[in-house]
């Protein structure tokens, strides 16, 4: 899995290279908006052309400024998830954000989830796919934060040609992005079971673990707002765990049938990502 650190410095590299191949690729190639700026750090976003159905792949890329922190799709217990929004009447819409694997920040007893050094999200768009040069307009909504959270809200705009090809520094950037995505449920590493109490107080997940793995992190998320961080080990056998989950409150007259929630769990240098459907 890659690290943060690595990523970093594969990203300082490659927007340099941007920029000294600017006077070798034509611009219609090129299909980055310009950088969003404020005091906790800066943003901008890559799209790279279409596949022949309408389908954009592109990355959000966020550097918070040093000592500043950004956050996951769930920000733990304070903090913004990241947010993209197309302008009203926008030809182009925002299929998903994808998130790489995040941190446990942990300052003055508040738990935060989420990014402290450059993180790239990746992202897919639909929009046309006629063999024209379109404008992409959207609006990202981050959170940054020090020692209070501040909302990061900006305009980002390009154009970009779909049969142009790609940038070939973008398109690095964005399939790098991807691979610091948690990986998929394997025979080796996935949820075995789920049990939510009636009381709805307690989860209890049966995890089957990779070798080695003995402390994991375990993140569950439940409804828009809601991430539960913490658990009590039941059992360990045969490379199995059994955790109960502590639920906190959830809204009001909440009904957990037909529901589905997420799991992340992070073990020494790899992360799995599931999802938990509720009958």
């Amino acid at each position: 899995m890659t690290t943060l650190p690595a990523l970093k410095r594969f990203l300082y590299l490659a927007l340099g290279l941007v920029a000294g191949l600017s006077v070798l690729i034509p611009q219609a190639m090129a299909a980055t908006s310009d950088w969003a700026v404020n005091e906790g750090g800066r943003m901008r976003l890559i799209v790279l052309p279409p596949d022949g159905g309408g389908i954009y792949q592109g990355a959000l890329v966020i550097e918070p400024q040093a000592g500043w922190i950004t956050y996951w799709k769930e920000p733990g217990d304070a903090g913004i998830p990241p947010t993209l929004t197309p302008h009203e009447g926008s030809a182009f819409s925002v299929e998903e954000i994808a998130f790489p694997v995040p941190k446990l920040l942990d300052k003055s007893g508040l738990r935060d989830i989420g990014y402290d050094a450059t993180v790239l999200l990746p992202v897919t768009l639909k929009g046309p796919a006629d063999g024209g040069e379109h404008a992409i307009d959207i609006q990202a909504f981050i959170g940054v934060c020090q020692n209070i959270c501040i909302p990061f809200q900006a305009d980002l705009s390009l154009s970009i040609h779909t049969a142009a090809p790609a940038n070939p520094v973008e398109a690095a950037l964005v399939a790098r992005a991807r691979t610091t995505l948690p990986e998929a449920p394997s025979e080796t590493f996935r949820i075995v079971a789920h049990t939510m109490h009636d009381d709805h107080k307690q989860l209890d997940l049966t995890l089957e673990l990779p070798e080695g793995v003995t402390d994991p992190q375990i993140f569950v998320t439940g409804p828009s707002g809601h991430v539960f961080m913490d658990h009590d080990v039941l059992k360990r056998e045969n490379g199995r765990m059994e955790v109960a989950v502590k639920i906190g409150k959830l809204p009001k007259n909440y009904s957990i049938s037909g529901q589905e929630w997420g799991v992340l769990i992070l073990g020494n240098d790899r992360a799995m990502e599931s999802a938990l459907a509720f009958e």
